[in-house]
């Protein structure tokens, strides 16, 4: 049958299974949105800025486990939407972004709306494509699924030109197959590594396992419990990877890094083995490079093979998908003796008795810990919680432990403020059943808020739980402990009333000034199965994030909340001060 250029991408994109594309229209993709509305299949969810789309894409695909697309018109939609497909990005979220790009007869002449999609995008997407002849439509778009959600899946984008999507051609039906020389999704795993591995952690008298985001991507996380059971190693976990392993089991030491638990990073920089699972050791984690984990041999697999000794030098590389690795280390180890490794326990566990997530409570103000503490118990830890960047997000990773993998929804790797609000209306499309909940600050809040419009038109009820500092809280901070409390342009004296804004936008607003108001708002709040609720809690502007590992220190030399820097009695870390 003969289609136009827009009607065969819609029935390719049905071919692919999407059920929802996140979008803004405009005049270089009508005729795709004129095929969207006869299309009963896919529901579009019509944003109110182009970042927020990608954003709510990315948040529906972690969520899901899909690949999330996303919809933007030529020129600004395009450029608008570049800060959530960097995201994406640097998380390795599958997503497929279609940008209509003006006529190819037009390319090249500054026509209105133009700009170079292919070039903006080259340095933060897995592959891009233009789309100039409607014959080459079908094919391309198998391929960018193809590539989006095989190997490390990263965001693929479209770009069709507005007369690609009016000619017509004719249309023999979605490939069922693609095959691309120049591309290999797939890695077969080598076993003679797997052998390599098995040996070294057999070998560990100071094991740890530290597991990044490609557990949950990767769908992982069945695997990785086996073998941290089967091992009896701690482990630890990357602000990616919270929920791929138990935050509340006994073998968890919580998060590593910069904000990382006193346990947690004491124990890499005194390991003898590292087993690195779907983790880049990017700096947030590694701190000084040079006093990075002296004493370990390090064991590191992944999908990606670029980001094995890309920082870190490794002793043993297994590549592949990180649940086939895994199952296959724990197989080798099924009969093995492990090393009795209880005198490195008894080290962990006096690591863990420092408490270093402790905070001292201050009569008549809120401490953002406690919020955090008490949504958990409100939600019995079952949401799935979103987050902005700054302070309230490191207060959600350390003080809300996630047992389950893609219940926690954050910009790790770019730190995108305003990525809260849309993800989180992404992610309770995913699963509807689900609370969802925003963690945010007055400051990422703004950037995003204009999607509570968009929340009210698709029922997405979330809830909202600002910590309200007035301050940007991350930067503020720094500027305390390293700019001599000089704190330039980091305080917010023109803030909004939240919760009458709230209301504005056909939600629910409740503010929280009392410690002992807390707990309350948040039970009504969550009473509200069908509304959005905006939580407004005045939190104690002067909380800093603890610990936390000053630039160009080691996992060592951790700053403590009312303590100086923690240190050992001697290198191998056996004793506390």
């Amino acid at each position: 049958m003969k289609l136009n250029g827009a009607q065969i991408l819609v029935n390719c994109l049905k071919s692919e299974n999407v059920s929802h594309i996140f979008g803004y229209p405009g005049g270089a993709v009508l005729h795709i949105y004129d095929a969207l509305d006869a299309c009963d299949d896919i529901i579009h969810v019509l944003v109110r800025h182009e970042q927020g789309a990608v954003h709510g894409a990315d948040g529906y695909a972690r969520v899901s486990g899909k690949c999330g697309v996303a919809l933007v018109t030529s020129g600004p939609g395009l450029t608008n939407a570049v800060t959530g497909i960097a995201t994406a990005y640097m998380d390795s979220i599958p997503m497929v972004v279609i940008s209509g790009q003006v006529s190819s007869a037009v390319i090249g002449n500054d026509a209105f709306q133009e700009v170079d999609a292919v070039g903006i995008t080259r340095s933060c997407v897995k592959h891009n494509f233009l789309v100039k002849d409607v014959n080459d439509l079908s094919n391309i778009v198998k391929k960018a699924f193809h590539i989006a959600t095989t190997g490390r899946p990263a965001p693929v984008l479209i770009d069709i030109t507005k007369d690609a999507t009016i000619a017509v051609c004719e249309f023999e039906g979605y490939p069922k197959s693609i095959n691309m020389r120049s591309y290999q999704g797939e890695i077969t795993i080598d076993t003679a590594q797997i052998d390599k591995a098995q040996a070294l952690i057999k070998q560990a008298k100071k094991p740890i396992i530290y597991s990044g985001g490609g557990s949950v991507i990767g769908n992982a996380s069945e695997a990785l419990r086996t073998f941290t059971r089967r091992t009896n190693f701690p482990i630890t976990q990357t602000l990616m990877g919270l929920g791929a392993y138990p935050a509340t089991d006994r073998q968890s030491l919580g998060m590593l890094g910069m904000h990382g638990s006193y346990e947690a990073n004491m124990a890499m920089h005194y390991s003898d083995c590292i087993i690195a699972i779907g983790a880049r050791f990017d700096d947030r984690i590694t701190g000084d490079l040079d006093k990075f984990c002296p004493y370990a041999k390090i064991i590191h697999i992944d999908i990606d093979p670029s980001s094995v000794g890309k920082i870190i030098g490794v002793d043993v590389a297994v590549i592949g998908q990180v649940n086939d690795a895994l199952s296959a280390i724990t197989q080798a180890l099924k009969d093995q003796e492990l090393p009795n490794i209880k005198p490195w326990w008894q080290q962990i566990e006096k690591w863990r008795a420092v408490d270093s997530l402790s905070y001292q409570t201050k009569a008549g103000v809120i401490k953002p810990q406690s919020v955090i503490q008490t949504l958990y118990e409100v939600t019995q830890g079952e949401a799935i919680v979103t987050s902005d960047v700054g302070q309230h997000q490191m207060w959600a990773a350390q003080y809300y432990p996630f047992d389950e993998p893609r219940r926690w929804i954050n910009s790790g790797g770019l730190g995108t403020m305003g990525f809260g609000l849309p993800a989180a209306m992404g992610a309770k499309l995913a699963d509807p059943a689900s609370d969802v909940v925003c963690v945010t600050g007055e400051g990422s809040i703004q950037m995003m808020l204009q999607e509570l419009s968009t929340m009210l038109q698709y029922h997405t009820p979330v809830k909202i739980i600002n910590l309200n500092n007035g301050y940007l809280g991350m930067v503020r901070q720094w500027q305390e402990f390293f700019y001599e409390k000089r704190y330039a342009m980091s305080y917010m004296d023109a803030l909004p009333d939240f919760v009458k804004l709230a209301e504005s936008y056909g939600h629910m607003g409740i503010k929280v000034d009392k410690q002992e108001n807390l707990k309350p708002a948040l039970l009504e709040a969550f009473k509200q199965k069908d509304c959005t609720v905006f939580v407004d809690i005045l939190i104690d502007p002067s909380e800093n994030v603890f610990p936390m590992i000053p630039s160009g220190a080691g996992h060592h030399e951790m700053l403590l909340a009312g303590r100086d820097k923690m240190k050992t009695k001697n290198d191998k870390g056996l004793n506390l001060v």
